[in-house]
């Protein structure tokens, strides 16, 4: 993982939010993505593309689903970034909320692929 890719993945706000809401995940389905940010399948699919041939995620299809995890050999120095970001995220209003519609559509059964 070469810094520039990894900051460039960053950059961008969808990007970061799914990013956080996959930090401490065993995997999520991109339904569960969509219901969480509230954003359009196609949007969030592009994303996933980006950060899965940056090298940060793996995806793996069950069925109809396709689901995405962080790359199990990030090197640490990411996953501490990472981990630092979504401690910071805690103070954050938008992050909070994607956190909060996760959790709520898991409990709820919302979710598509659940």
């Amino acid at each position: 993982m070469q810094l520039e890719t990894f900051a460039k993945a960053l950059a961008d706000q969808t990007r970061l939010r799914i990013l956080l809401l996959l930090t401490g995940q065993e995997e999520l389905c991109v339904c569960e993505l969509t219901q969480a940010l509230e954003l359009a399948q196609p949007k969030i699919s592009r994303h996933l593309a980006i950060l899965r041939e940056s090298g940060l995620l793996l995806d793996r299809k069950s069925g109809l689903w396709v689901y995405y995890r962080l790359h199990p050999e990030l090197p640490q120095w990411a996953q501490d970034v990472l981990g630092n970001l979504q401690a910071g995220s805690f103070n954050e209003t938008l992050f909070q909320s994607d956190s909060q519609r996760l959790k709520g559509a898991v409990r709820q059964n919302v979710v598509c692929c659940g």
